[in-house]
């Protein structure tokens, strides 16, 4: 018997830019960012680039006729939700695609595509001018500092100049204008400034900020960042909303960067998507974790306000993508037990604690919270890596929080080349329990550590 078809209803945008044959950028970032939000993704290609992750050799812009014939082929089948653009690379490909934008019944993305994140040009001078037309069809114009001071004649060198490019491209017709901010000064802060119009006229400015990365793998980035407004557009968001997903997206897949090639690599465009794939397999490491912890009687290590076990997703951001023991692990008559099953959010202190590990080694993806006393302060020395502590007494009145805090001081005054701490000693403070915080890169070795800590103590 033949099985009953499920098909399945998904929105649809298009991406009208240049193929990567390097796979980072251009058309094939595009469909892969799409699709990672759920979006069914159609393309036209406007050019074929010989390109890697060292730059581009050589790109051949295919014939208006042909590029056209593409998007009527797209536009008469499918019901578009939104329109991306990114590589148009000369002036007629540009007059086509604004004439095709304006008879489009769908939000449209404009990325402003002139130079690869390489430094090689991807747009004829000639071309420049002719953006003002396309720009001024766009719900929302995404150009880096060097791409807008090209389309306005304003350096964005600071916020007010920033601000000022904004609202000049929106001045030229775009309802909104995202000037990204990767390109702009050299701090520990990346702001991308969006810019928009009021219903009186009157622009409004949205600053999205996010620590900037140690990174040069930022092939693709720009492409991928407006192909992700562009798929929440087709899922009917709002623009604002659109943007500050976008925006987070990019900064994960811009930390979790793809170490691939000769050159510095390219964004991880499925990064996301990854992360919510490795929810359940972390979820089950936890709870074997805990069920070991139950077997083996963990309860000399569990502290007076309850033992946690955390497992972070590979590309986990935040608390929601930690697992933890809902209520903790506690002491009963008979040994240890948890006092609920294991779920994602359900730790605070712990979860926050890992987060924070994980922005010196994130390669850590497990942590435990233990009793601390001077048996097994001592214990710690058997176990196999070095062990540091924080003194709460040092925390400035104005940190964010102690379990960040202290991860910092834990783990930022390691060296580059040492090993990374094994467990996290913390004395803790008046109404404070003293605590003793192992940490593991796999579910297998943080049992290892807790176990030695108990044969230790129990020896």
């Amino acid at each position: 018997m033949t099985r009953r078809r499920a098909p399945v209803s998904s929105p649809v945008a298009l991406t009208v830019a240049g193929s990567d044959s390097g796979g980072g950028a251009g058309i094939q970032a595009d469909l892969k960012t799409m699709e990672a939000h759920g979006v069914f993704a159609t393309s036209v290609v406007t050019a074929v680039t010989a390109q890697n992750t060292l730059g581009v050799e050589r790109s051949h812009v295919l014939p208006v006729a042909e590029i056209d014939a593409q998007y009527d082929a797209v536009a008469t089948d499918f019901d578009l939700g939104a329109v991306k653009t990114g590589m148009l690379a000369t002036e007629p490909v540009i007059d086509l695609v604004a004439e095709r934008v304006a008879d489009a019944d769908a939000p449209a993305v404009v990325d402003p595509v002139m130079v690869a994140a390489s430094g090689d040009r991807l747009l004829d001078p000639d071309a420049e001018a002719a953006y003002e037309s396309l720009i001024g069809e766009a719900t929302l114009v995404t150009p880096n500092a060097d791409e807008a001071a090209v389309l306005t004649g304003v350096e964005p060198t600071d916020r007010e100049r920033v601000r000022e490019a904004g609202e000049e491209l929106v001045s030229m017709g775009a309802d909104a204008a995202l000037v990204k901010g990767g390109h702009v000064g050299d701090g520990g802060t990346v702001t991308d400034t969006l810019v928009s119009t009021l219903p009186d006229g009157e622009p409004t400015v949205r600053r999205f900020e996010h620590p900037r990365i140690d990174t040069d793998a930022t092939h693709g980035s720009g492409c991928t960042l407006s192909s992700a407004v562009a798929a929440h557009l087709a899922h009917g968001e709002t623009l604002g909303y659109a943007v500050e997903a976008a925006t987070a997206f990019m900064e994960r897949a811009v930390r979790y960067g793809l170490d691939v090639g000769e050159g510095p690599g390219s964004v991880h465009h499925l990064a996301a998507l990854r992360e919510a794939a490795d929810r359940h397999r972390t979820i089950t490491d936890v709870a074997e974790v805990v069920e070991a912890f139950v077997d083996r009687d963990v309860s000399r290590l569990v502290p007076e306000v309850g033992m946690n076990v955390v497992g972070a997703t590979e590309y986990a951001e935040r608390v929601g993508e930690t697992a933890a023991v809902e209520g903790r692990i506690t002491r009963t008559l008979s040994g240890a037990a948890p006092n609920r099953g294991v779920r994602l959010g359900a730790s605070s202190h712990v979860a926050r604690f890992l987060l924070a590990a994980r922005e010196f080694d994130p390669d850590l993806r497990f942590a435990v919270n233990c009793r601390f006393d001077d048996e097994i302060e001592a214990a710690t020395g058997e176990l196999d890596g070095p062990v540091t502590e924080y003194d709460r007494d040092a925390e400035p009145a104005d940190a964010s929080g102690t379990m960040g805090w202290g991860a910092r001081r834990a783990f930022g005054t390691v060296d580059a080349d040492e090993p990374t701490p094994v467990a996290v000693l913390d004395r803790g403070a008046v109404g404070k329990e003293a605590i003793v915080k192992v940490v593991a890169e796999t579910p297998e070795r943080l049992g290892e550590r807790v176990f030695t800590l108990l044969d230790a103590v129990d020896a």
